[in-house]
């Protein structure tokens, strides 16, 4: 359960238009295959020494391939991808918002799946032809790199992946036939879903060095909880990264929500499908690197702790980055970014701590729908993802929400919990003896009073207020 090595890659970000957000999925596929050889010769280990892989992913970044020569039809639009506005207010006239959510646990919104396949098919007629044919198909990332990395003989997902697409039965576990319908989207091109720890197949020798199982598939935030070990009712937790993704376990029941909640499948074992409730910030991480590339206000992500401990308060300036609309509890696809509060007396580091209290406040919007809706008051929250190095950022998360903030030892807990889960599905592991392997690093227990807290919260929904329907 320790890190042995670590290789990571960045690659392109493609924005062809105001928001839009693609991807290149032949650079995806090389970044991981560059990576894996990386990994494999700073650990000083062969290809045939590996147990099992394990594949985690951001989850609604859609791609459509041909299933004859591998090759994408399009670039992948990833989740953030706006573009998709249109079909989802058309969707709502349908009346469909309810269906979705009793059948999906999700709301309309251009952040999933469905409606970025139906775009692409209305975009390129061709290619909707060979789609009902079953020659183009559909997948997540995670498909895409299992298709790739098994030579093209396996084209599945898992429960919590084919969970974000808006077409899958949460419920009944298939393709919902309605839905897909609806967004006209032929079910010939849909991945077969699998339990999230169990047999997808072999990669080739060909492309890995050597034939390894995959035995253990998760989406991004499903893959973070199952690496918390937040496996029992009640236990949640908050990634740091790009955007911001609560998660709170509620077992074999699935919570319909009545707050803007997502209700998601957080993963499928031997059969048996847990369930978990989901609240997604758009802009997380992505507000501090827009003070780094954008406005060039600070050179590193690192300094924004120094200089935002290097005043006493924000100064009442108030910063709302939803650059890509609110996600949770507001839904807000018009929502765009708002910085309030400015006076000649705001500088830098005002506007620096303004940005990281914003991920503090947006989580503390999706706890409060949370605890309403689970019925359920948390006793503290478990963090990972790349932001929680900050300490400022942390301790002030715990102030805004009035309970303990727990940061593990091992915070890369997306890779670990798809570790696990590959472990579990090989049988390198039984789920018992994964917990013990949890060490806490450092917990930040709440210091602030009520009055302020309460103070602070309120003037933040009055800059979110100002923010809605901008666009």
């Amino acid at each position: 359960g320790q890190i042995v090595a670590v290789a990571q890659q960045e690659f392109k970000q493609l924005f062809p238009q105001p928001g839009w957000v693609e991807h290149d999925p032949m650079e995806i596929w090389e970044s991981q295959l560059n990576t894996l050889k990386e990994v494999l010769d700073k650990a000083t280990i062969k290809p045939e020494q590996i147990a099992a892989i394990g594949i985690t992913n951001q989850r609604e970044t859609t791609i459509v391939w041909d299933r004859k020569t591998g090759k994408p039809v399009c670039n992948a639009i990833v989740w953030q991808d706006r573009r998709t506005a249109d079909i989802c207010n058309a969707l709502k006239k349908e009346n469909l918002d309810e269906y979705v959510q009793q059948t999906t646990g999700l709301v309309i919104d251009a952040y999933f799946s469905g409606t970025k396949i139906k775009w692409i098919l209305d975009q390129h007629p061709s290619i909707r032809a060979k789609a009902e044919s079953g020659d183009v198909i559909f997948g997540t990332v995670d498909s895409w790199l299992i298709y790739k990395l098994t030579g093209g003989s396996v084209h599945a997902t898992d429960y919590s992946n084919a969970s974000r697409t808006m077409l899958y039965d949460i419920h009944q576990c298939h393709w919902d036939q309605k839905l897909c319908a609806a967004l006209r989207v032929p079910t010939t091109m849909l991945p077969e879903v699998r339990s999230s720890s169990g047999s997808f197949g072999v990669a080739h020798a060909d492309v890995t060095g050597a034939e390894i199982p995959i035995c253990g598939v998760a989406g991004d935030q499903q893959a973070a909880l199952f690496g918390q070990l937040c496996h029992s009712p009640g236990m949640a937790k908050n990634t740091y990264g790009t955007g911001c993704f609560m998660l709170m376990h509620t077992g074999h029941e699935a919570v319909q929500s009545k707050n803007g909640l997502l209700t998601t499948i957080a993963w499928g074992h031997e059969g048996q499908i847990e369930y978990a409730l989901e609240g997604s910030v758009f802009v997380a991480g992505a507000a501090i690197q827009w003070l780094r590339d954008g406005l060039g206000i600070i050179n590193t992500s690192s300094e924004s702790e120094a200089l935002a401990n290097s005043i006493k308060d924000n100064g009442d300036v108030y910063f709302v980055p939803a650059f890509t609309g609110l996600g949770t509890p507001h839904w807000d696809m018009q929502a765009r970014g708002m910085i309030v509060g400015l006076t000649r007396g705001t500088h830098r580091a005002h506007l620096v701590r303004a940005a990281l209290e914003s991920i503090a406040y947006q989580t503390a919007d999706v706890l409060k729908a949370m605890q309403q809706d689970g019925g359920i008051q948390l006793q503290a929250l478990r963090v990972d993802g790349g932001a929680v190095s900050n300490n400022f950022l942390m301790q002030f998360q715990a102030d805004i929400l009035g309970v303990p903030v727990v940061r593990p030892k091992l915070t890369e807990s997306t890779a670990l919990g798809a570790a696990y889960l590959a472990g579990l599905g090989s049988g390198f592991w039984t789920r018992h003896e994964l917990a013990a392997h949890w060490q806490i690093d450092r917990t930040f227990e709440p210091r602030m009073n009520n009055a302020e807290r309460e103070r602070l919260l309120h003037r933040w929904r009055q800059a979110v207020e100002k923010a809605k329907g901008w666009a």
